[in-house]
């Protein structure tokens, strides 16, 4: 089937570009690998990090930013991609974006330093910025009515499988080389771009907007100071005064950025977007759900690894039910979803998602693996449900000439979302993980209050393997019975807080989104009509 999207309507005087013959499948299914390549790296680094850090002698921080280079530039830049691609031509800039990111995980794979791999991952994120945020906004483009609602149940279905493959794929990379994590995005990088290049034609906003650069600039800034603080607060501390001033730069340079917006004709985020209350409703629930099962994956992984004893490729296995319940229901709820009320599928996405994370907040050391289950079954499920019509709702409640500024405003929320959650759970179940452990040790009298909490900061900091032998013989079987048990205390403790903050977000986001702020037909791709009426305040 060809699409009917054509590049655009060539200037007065200037010589007629050749036409793309533009097939909407192809387009989905290059933008779809894609987006699974881009996620996966999110997760399946984790698995291969002792091996980097023997191949390239990294320090323990070294690692940390394997991880936080990718996490910090795949937040900030979203937005400002998004906007790019309304102006500059949605598949310009998803190629540009395509094209730094195969060549960073070229640079990754190639790493011979600790700080080549790091700042080659930084680039990584800024192409998977772009890529993610330009995704949704060509999907709504291509697609109309029902063949809209079933493209964006597979999206979403890709989202969840990257998520809950990574470990899996990672370890079996891994047990060649870690190399390969990265390498094997090149050729999959050429292949979505010669698609890109031959299947798929330009579309962007039809009315010619200058670029809102000062707004750009002031926005990366204060994400780029509020993604970091979250990122490096737990381990450096949050009153460290390098943290407290980038929360203090941040909630100064808010107000500076909401004032240029104001002021600017064609600005980069239409403020007006948080007059809708279908937008706000969904905006909570995305950094609610996100908040949470990105949290809950993170201990589970690291549970059924330290705790249960499973290996990375062990544990990817695991996580297979999860994995198919995301896939089934994205596809279901997105054959569906033309037909449900967007905020029915919101809230009963995050109420399922928050639910299977409570049906797993009793396990214990000596659980057997089984015990998740039902709760990844029913987390699985909601996920699958939720993903499809976040994306499909970011971009409907906006002309489809924004669809790149909306589709970028939701995921800087989901990325948001994660990195917030990754510190808040994060703090509160390294609080009590530390706090079990050191009355557990104390109470055995065979530690002083000093090596208590050392031990025990080794034990928030995730580091289970290494607390054992840390100390004499005679003591590591009560170290390591003491280090698993607070960490399971940990975990339940973020399932429940998770569960119940994935619920809430649900029932706010049911609450605030309403059906007529939605069209009921999606605008053809050349209307500018408003697709909401925006209140008058």
């Amino acid at each position: 089937m060809v699409d009917d999207v054509t590049a655009q309507a060539d200037p007065p005087g200037s010589a007629p570009k050749p036409r793309v013959r533009s097939n909407k499948w192809w387009m989905l299914a290059a933008v779809s690998v894609a987006t699974f390549m881009l996620l996966l790296d999110v997760t399946v680094v984790n698995v291969a990090l002792p091996d980097i850090q023997q191949s390239l002698d990294s320090s323990f921080f070294d690692l940390q930013w394997v991880i936080d280079a990718y996490a910090l530039t795949l937040a900030v830049f979203l937005l400002a991609a998004g906007t790019l691609a309304d102006r500059l031509g949605r598949r310009r800039v998803f190629i540009v974006g395509l094209a730094v990111f195969t060549v960073a995980s070229l640079l990754c794979g190639l790493a011979t330093s600790p700080l080549m791999l790091n700042l080659a991952r930084g680039a990584e994120g800024i192409g998977g910025a772009v890529m993610y945020a330009v995704a949704p906004a060509l999907i709504a483009s291509h697609f109309h009515g029902r063949q809209r609602a079933v493209a964006f149940g597979i999206s979403g279905g890709v989202t969840g499988l990257a998520v809950a493959v990574g470990p899996l794929l990672g370890g079996a990379l891994t047990a060649v080389s870690w190399r390969w994590i990265f390498l094997l995005n090149v050729p999959i990088g050429v292949l979505v771009a010669a698609v890109m290049l031959t299947r798929v034609a330009e579309s962007r906003d039809p009315v010619r907007r200058r670029i809102d650069w000062p707004g750009l600039a002031v926005f990366s800034v204060v994400l780029t100071m509020l993604v970091f603080a979250l990122i490096r607060g737990e381990a450096q501390g949050w009153t460290d005064p390098l943290i407290l001033g980038l929360f203090a730069g941040a909630a100064v340079l808010l107000p500076v950025f909401v004032l240029i917006e104001r002021k600017r004709r064609d600005p980069m985020l239409d403020l007006r977007l948080f007059r809708v209350r279908s937008f706000n409703g969904l905006a909570i629930a995305t950094v609610a759900a996100n908040a949470a099962l990105m949290t809950a994956i993170l201990f589970q992984v690291l549970y059924m690894q330290y705790i249960l004893g499973f290996s990375a490729y062990g544990t990817g296995l695991r996580y297979l039910p999860l994995t198919l319940a995301v896939f089934f229901a994205a596809a279901v709820s997105g054959t569906f979803a033309d037909r449900i009320p967007a905020r029915l599928l919101v809230g009963l996405g995050c109420v399922a998602l928050g639910l299977g994370m409570l049906a797993a907040d009793s396990v214990t050391a000596t659980s057997p693996w089984t015990d998740l289950l039902p709760g990844m079954l029913l987390a699985g499920f909601g996920m699958g449900v939720f993903n499809p019509v976040r994306a499909a709702a970011a971009v409907a409640l906006v002309p489809v000439s924004k669809a790149g500024m909306s589709s970028g405003m939701s995921e800087t929320f989901q990325q948001g979302g994660v990195a917030l959650g990754v510190a808040a759970l994060g703090s509160v179940a390294h609080s009590r993980m530390t706090e079990d452990f050191s009355t557990a040790v104390a109470a055995s009298g065979q530690f002083s209050g000093a090596a208590a909490d050392r031990l025990a900061e080794m034990v928030s900091a995730g580091r289970l393997t290494e607390v054992a032998g840390a100390v004499p013989p005679g003591q590591r079987a009560l170290v390591a019975t003491a280090a698993n048990d607070a960490f399971v205390a940990g975990l339940d403790l973020v399932m429940r807080v998770g569960g119940i903050v994935a619920i809430v977000g649900g029932l706010l986001g049911f609450a605030l989104m309403r059906q007529r702020d939605f069209p009921k037909e999606p605008p053809a791709p050349d209307q500018d009509q408003p697709a909401v009426q925006v209140p008058a305040h």
